[in-house]
């Protein structure tokens, strides 16, 4: 296959920015040309420059747009991620009031690790409350992959023992080496696809909102749209978890910080 040029780069990065605000400078050329050229072969296309020119031009089906941002995105993650921020979800689970609903969002979900990391632990310190977590991400591909719930085991290793026996099933035969989260428990956990450079209303408010590992891909306009969108949704009384190597002070937003990157409305 052809090589991808610097022209083809920038198109495609340009409109990958567009749509999810993220940028993708030339230290990622690679990774993106072998992404592109992934896709080329898949589409049956065997010119990586004519591909591109097809999606970038819109003369591609609307599906192929949805695939390159897919494959563009960024999707790595583990259950209890940063265990301090479950550790503060546990407490404020436990102190619940009975007959309270009690909603969270992970806003940048991925596969889902972090959402299911959430319910479980609603589901031990909570157990009689009324909750329910949503996940969203902006891949379908990752959204679909977390509506099933299975994953590699070895991205559970943060995961409590006693966790791990009540709320997952170890694979079996071709399943090996794989972990399949709950039926009940992936019952009270919902996925949808969402772009947070746009207003989420469609959303209700949340209790307590995850919002980490994402916000390094952006520029500080894009952080404080995004951040700013997802505090439309966030409870008067309500708290935000950022990635603890993301700072959102310099921002300009209304926000205070209860403890290291936990914030509430300011």
């Amino acid at each position: 296959m052809k090589a991808l040029s610097a022209r083809a780069f920038e198109s495609v990065t340009q409109l990958f920015h567009s749509v999810s605000g993220i940028r993708l400078g030339p230290a990622k050329q690679a990774l993106v040309a072998g992404r592109l050229q992934k896709l080329a072969q898949e589409a049956g296309e065997p010119d990586v420059e004519r591909y591109v020119e097809r999606v970038v031009g819109g003369h591609a089906p609307a599906e192929e747009m949805t695939r390159l941002i897919d494959r563009l995105t960024t999707n790595e993650t583990y259950f209890f991620r940063e265990p301090q921020h479950f550790q503060d979800l546990a407490r404020r689970a436990a102190a619940l009031p009975r007959g309270r609903e009690f909603l969270v969002w992970s806003a940048a979900s991925s596969s889902g690790e972090e959402a299911y990391s959430a319910a479980m632990v609603l589901a031990d310190q909570a157990p009689a409350a009324s909750w329910q977590v949503i996940g969203t991400d902006l891949s379908t591909a990752v959204v679909d992959a977390a509506r099933r719930g299975l994953y590699p085991v070895e991205r559970a290793r943060m995961v409590p023992p006693d966790y791990l026996k009540r709320f997952c099933l170890k694979g079996q035969g071709p399943h090996e080496g794989s972990l399949l989260v709950a039926r009940d428990l992936r019952a009270r956990v919902r996925f949808e696809t969402a772009n947070l450079m746009q207003p989420v209303n469609a959303l209700p408010e949340f209790d307590v909102i995850f919002l980490r590992n994402v916000l390094i891909y952006f520029d500080n306009d894009a952080k404080a749209r995004i951040v700013r969108h997802v505090l439309a949704r966030l409870k008067p009384d309500g708290v935000l978890y950022t990635g603890h190597a993301e700072s959102i002070s310099s921002l300009g937003l209304p926000l205070r910080t209860l403890a290291t990157a936990i914030h509430t409305h300011g």
